[in-house]
């Protein structure tokens, strides 16, 4: 039975509130209704708080919904989930689990809509020990049937990196959304286990946008950038339409293979559907652009757009370095820093290289003291190739050599094949040694280094350490590595690698190289007979 409130019950009172509420969309108002609520003495109505912490939630005043949480003498189930919401979408997720366990501590117990929340909670701090807790609970509480739950534990043990578990839940559960699949194949491309998620990919009945872009990233990622474009070709083919994320996910692949009319034709896709507004669908373009040798088309992009990030400045100045345009790229970076727009690891990366392609030694050892002095930022294993390189071409072999050895990390061989490499141009043959010794130890079996050597003694007319370079290269039976070549024809990129006749067109194009050459022998002798 209500009870009376002068000429209201309890319940009429608490309607009143209702219209207040569903209209309240600050704090401020929220606040005045919230005093008029105590006056009325109906702060512990759980049904009023539940309205205050949804609003709170949907505001972001997470403080102020955990205050009026706590004054609830005795909340019930309603609310507990509410504030349990709250903070997980706040990502608060250890007050989540505390609130939950003081809702096991209480008289009230969770229900399905408690632990999809708490569950997230649990991956959110990679907490897998907790969240197996927490599926016992589950399933001491009859309630593992629940696709919702099952899910949550699914996406809680991806995130944990715990994937036998998580197809221990897929295996069990009896209805599979594309929530359940596409967690699945997500988990295993994060880990790089590209064949496991295409085995998942290929039995999947109902494939999403989400599905299909997850296998272009994966397989970008691991460097099988044909096989990114191969999905995206498909993706489409089945009559699904790119979203911005899959066109940032296959644009690498375009780079890396040198794809540009394919890059072109996403860049026009994305200008007609726009979504050029998105500041990543840019700086993706731009580096597919700039890896692609068309540096003009990126820094017309880059100066169409409307927000600039550090990825879109670094982006811009390595590109520019990397096409010798390295005033230009330094010009970009005073620019940059006028913009207020803080550099990053990158950035820097792109400033050293173009001082190397230029010869700015000074420069750049001044941009690299600038890292850590100005910006805090410590410099990594590519910062030191960089300065490395830089040295070396400018011929400062002794002062490369000895940053060398006071790096803060282990050198890798392409610090050490850099400073070889600089070692022939400047014919420095002590150097050369000291640098072989170390890619000896990392590279024992790249013939590239010991004819990069012999060709070191070939220019000093030491004729005796060609000898034993080359006496060394076929005792060790060593190969050199086949060159490669891509070609991009109506969209489709070819790998070409030396002495591999394994395309069922190889005849075909020996036939018609054949073919050229004669064609071209002709057209020479008929030259000499013409000069006769």
């Amino acid at each position: 039975m209500d009870v009376k409130f002068g000429f209201l019950t309890v319940k009429g009172l608490e309607d009143m509130f209702i219209p207040m509420l569903r209209d309240c969309k600050s704090t401020y108002f929220l606040k005045k209704i919230h005093a008029q609520i105590v006056k009325f003495s109906l702060s512990q109505s759980n049904y009023l708080v539940t309205k205050m912490v949804e609003i709170c939630d949907r505001i972001g005043e997470i403080e102020y919904a955990n205050l009026l949480f706590k004054q609830v003498e005795d909340p019930n189930n309603y609310l507990y989930n509410c504030i349990i919401r709250a903070f997980t979408h706040k990502q608060r997720y250890v007050s989540c689990i505390n609130v939950y366990k003081q809702m096991l501590g209480g008289t009230i117990s969770p229900d399905e809509y408690t632990y999809p929340f708490v569950i997230r909670s649990c991956g959110g701090i990679l907490c897998v020990d907790l969240g197996e807790q927490f599926h016992g609970h589950v399933c001491r509480f009859g309630l593992n049937s629940s696709s919702v739950i099952a899910n949550s534990l699914l996406d809680m043990y991806v995130k944990c990196d715990r994937m036998s578990c998580a197809h221990m839940v897929f295996d069990e559960m009896t209805e599979r959304d594309v929530i359940s699949w596409n967690s699945l194949i997500c988990g295993h491309v994060r880990l790089r286990q590209v064949k496991k998620a295409r085995a998942l990919f290929d039995e999947m009945p109902n494939k999403t946008i989400v599905s299909w872009t997850a296998m272009i990233s994966g397989y970008t990622r691991t460097g099988c950038y044909g096989d990114a474009l191969d999905v995206f070709r498909r993706m489409q083919m089945v009559g699904l339409k790119p979203d911005w994320i899959s066109l940032v996910s296959v644009l690498p692949a375009c780079a890396q293979l040198g794809a540009l009319e394919l890059g072109k034709w996403i860049h026009f896709y994305a200008e007609k559907y726009g979504y050029l507004r998105r500041t990543s669908v840019c700086n993706a373009l731009m580096e597919m652009y700039a890896k692609c040798g068309s540096v003009n088309e990126a820094w017309q992009l880059f100066n169409q757009m409307s927000e600039r990030d550090v990825i879109s400045w670094s982006t811009m100045i390595g590109g520019l370095a990397n096409h010798g345009r390295a005033h230009e790229a330094l010009k970009l970076f005073h620019e940059m820093q006028r913009s207020a727009v803080e550099p990053n690891e990158i950035t820097f990366v792109g400033l050293l290289c173009a001082c190397a392609h230029a010869g700015l030694c000074d420069d750049g050892l001044r941009y690299f003291d600038s890292m850590k002095n100005d910006y805090n930022i410590e410099p990594g294993i590519e910062h030191y190739g960089c300065l490395v390189d830089l040295l070396g071409r400018t011929g400062r072999l002794e002062r490369a050599l000895a940053i060398i050895k006071s790096m803060p990390v282990k050198p890798d061989s392409a610090i050490w094949g850099s400073l070889l490499s600089s070692c022939r141009t400047h014919r420095n043959l002590e150097i050369a040694v000291i640098a072989m010794e170390h890619l000896l130890e990392l590279e024992p079996e790249d013939t590239g280094n010991y004819i990069l050597l012999a060709n070191i003694y070939a220019d000093l007319g030491k004729w005796d350490g060609v000898s034993r370079m080359r006496k060394f290269i076929r005792s060790k039976s060593m190969k050199k590595t086949p060159g490669c070549s891509l070609i991009e024809i109506n969209s489709l990129v070819q790998e070409f690698l030396s002495g591999d006749n394994s395309k069922p067109f190889s005849k075909d194009i020996h036939e018609v190289l054949e073919l050229l050459a004669l064609h071209q022998s002709k057209e020479n002798d008929f030259v000499e007979t013409a000069l006769e």
